[in-house]
């Protein structure tokens, strides 16, 4: 009996293995080489959309053909741009980043249109500004941003064009060009074979043979552990386009694909389980829906061979994300470097929706559907396809913005909580936990943002325009990195630091009906030398009522901190504890202890090349209110309560 219940245990333990295993490897571990050898379609005879020319094409809508068309005949005759090499050093010389971008998006803005225009109208009217921009293209001496290149002397912001590398613009150009050879490739072929062999051989060269022979860093974790972000399935979802286009040897293409389940497990993997994108909304439409474009191909592909991904509960929550991490019909969530109002790809997420089967995310996604959005592209360019084919079902779609009154992503660490469910009427608050190593990061453990009737009052000011200094040494000099431009203290002149070891313990979320709220210790995410014995601090809505943020401060020895709040509206201090920030739709009360903290009020000078981006999203509009304690204290409990006024 007792080797029985040994062996019964045994079994059992092994089921668990290999059960973890599996969910482990979600993607790559389903199907053996023989397996995917048999489920592959072929690429003589896959055809993942209607050809140029077949009859499905007349079911598109008229109007939008059109505008595609008129967009399309603006570039008849276009004068293909180089990109000089000083246009590529500016990255090095100024740190500017965009000019460069501009350049290269232009031209495959422009390739992307004509590509669409030819296929609608397919009568060869813009077959030789196609092959002119294919050319173009192939000349340039590297494919990607100028921004992306590897640091150090050995690039000083020029390409090394003997050992391509992989990154995002890189494959997203490869995509553009496999589609260019899908679609019109018997048009390049009347005109020279030389076309569609150079497509291949480019693509071969700079895109295939790289990323099968050297480990690129966005495909696992990073040196420092972090696990990969957006550029992992973003750069996946090109290459399989790419390879199951292009790749004419089917050994080759079955062990491109393979890899490719390889690498996005390796995304997929360490991704926590509440589904939560540490990089925001405004970067999930390039992270959890790039996931979802490589299955959407995969199925394509594969007779829905790996339809199955989109039960697993995991999945489901990642495309969730997308509408629980919704403020308003305007805003979104945007702690770290996410945009306050990212724009919404509203096929792709009914789309991901429909796979998962959740008539909220398809009802979300069919709101922000436009009829009118004319297609092209350089960015997700196959998306156009899936979209031009399922209009008319979006369209017949009831539409809607589910607004939930409560979340909490425990693994992600952010609450969200609303007044009222389904609307945007009164107050929403959102606060963070997190480490100060996430994706994208900013110094903002414990920071909060509070709304009213969907528009802000107290603000995270996301990020700026990217420059050289963005994704560098000197990513924390900028101002709106740092924790003191975000609403959190300093603390004995201390700022919070960047890295994994700066994160918030003892965290803890509770909701009720009156209330929803998070609390957390703050202590481990300042140095040392601040002096912090213990920050624990709280914030609460009280719903219908106020937002209260309670800090309670230990410090080792008499010190002094200040409190910080970011808005970006004029704010007046109308006495001694109480100031008002004028919104453009009403004035907000701000309570504070005049006896512990004298108010001041600034306003953000905007001037680098940075704070473009912040004038684009705020206009030339960001305050900050720095409470400054009175007299040093040992211990104290220092609180702001925001009501309307």
């Amino acid at each position: 009996m007792r080797n029985f219940f040994c062996w019964t245990i045994g079994l059992l333990l092994s089921c668990m293995i290999s059960l973890q295993a599996a969910a482990q490897h979600l993607l790559s571990g389903k199907y053996t080489t023989t397996q995917l050898e048999r489920l592959l379609i072929p690429r003589t005879s896959w055809t993942p959309f209607p050809p140029a020319g077949d009859a499905a094409w007349a079911a598109i809508d008229r109007e939008q053909a059109a505008a595609i068309i008129k967009k399309a005949t603006g570039y008849l005759h276009y004068e293909w741009p180089g990109i000089p090499a000083t246009t590529s050093l500016l990255i090095v010389r100024t740190g500017n980043r965009s000019d460069y971008q501009a350049i290269a998006n232009r031209k495959r803005e422009a390739l992307a249109t004509l590509l669409l225009a030819e296929i609608l109208e397919h009568k060869g009217r813009f077959t030789d500004d196609i092959i002119n921009g294919v050319w173009s293209v192939c000349e340039e001496s590297f494919w990607g941003a100028s921004a992306h290149l590897p640091k150090g002397k050995d690039y000083a912001g020029l390409p090394d064009v003997s050992s391509p590398f992989v990154e995002l613009f890189s494959a997203e150009t490869a995509t553009l060009l496999a589609w260019v050879d899908y679609y019109v490739g018997d048009q390049l072929d009347a005109v020279s074979p030389q076309i569609r062999k150079r497509i291949y051989e480019e693509t071969d060269k700079r895109i295939f043979q790289p990323l099968m022979t050297k480990h690129h860093g966005w495909m696992g974790n990073a040196s420092s552990g972090r696990r990969p972000n957006n550029w992992n399935p973003w750069i996946c979802s090109n290459w399989l386009n790419a390879v199951l286009l292009l790749e004419k040897d089917e050994h080759k293409r079955i062990s491109a694909v393979q890899h490719i389940l390889l690498t996005l497990d390796n995304f997929l993997d360490p991704y926590p389980a509440d589904g939560g994108c540490d990089e925001g909304p405004g970067y999930w439409g390039a992270a959890a829906a790039s996931l979802f474009d490589n299955i959407s191909l995969l199925d394509l592909a594969t007779h829905h061979a790996f339809n199955y991904v989109f039960q697993d509960d995991k999945v489901r929550k990642m495309g969730q994300f997308i509408y629980q991490a919704q403020i308003s019909e305007r805003y979104f969530l945007d702690f770290a470097d996410a945009d306050p109002q990212p724009g919404m790809d509203g096929m792709m997420i009914y789309r991901f929706g429909k796979a998962i089967a959740d008539t909220d995310m398809m009802r979300f996604g069919a709101y922000y559907f436009r009829e009118d959005r004319t297609f092209g592209g350089n960015y997700h360019f196959f998306r156009n396809f899936f979209s031009l084919f399922l209009q008319q079902e979006v369209k017949a779609t009831p539409k809607g913005l589910p607004m939930p009154q409560n979340v909490w992503w425990p693994d992600l660490q952010v609450m969200v909580a609303r007044d009222h469910g389904g609307n945007v009427s009164g107050f929403y608050v959102a606060a963070k936990g997190g480490s100060n190593d996430e994706s994208h990061n900013h110094n903002d453990v414990g920071n909060y943002i509070v709304y009213y009737d969907g528009l802000p009052v107290i603000i995270d000011v996301g990020r700026g325009t990217y420059t050289a200094r963005t994704f560098s040494d000197k990513r924390y000099d900028i101002w709106f990195n740092r924790s003191d431009y975000h609403n959190l203290p300093d603390v004995n002149g201390y700022t919070q630091l960047p890295g994994p070891r700066y994160k918030a313990t003892q965290v803890e979320y509770k909701s009720a009906a009156g209330y929803s709220q998070l609390s957390l210790d703050l202590t481990a995410t300042y140095p040392e030398a601040a002096g912090i014995e213990q920050w624990k601090r709280s914030i609460r809505l009280n719903r219908r009522r106020s937002v209260q943020i309670e800090d309670q401060v230990s410090l080792k020895a008499a010190g002094t901190f200040i409190q910080h709040l970011m808005t970006c509206y004029p704010v007046s201090i109308l006495q001694p504890g109480k100031l008002v920030i004028h919104t453009t739709s009403r004035d907000f009360m701000v309570s504070y202890p005049a006896r512990q903290l004298e108010a001041s009020v600034e306003k953000v000078t905007l001037q680098t090349m940075e704070d473009q981006g912040i004038r684009q999203k705020w206009g030339d509009n960001i305050y900050r209110v720095s409470f400054k304690c009175v007299a040093p204290v040992i211990q104290a409990r220092s609180g702001l309560t925001v009501t309307t006024r």
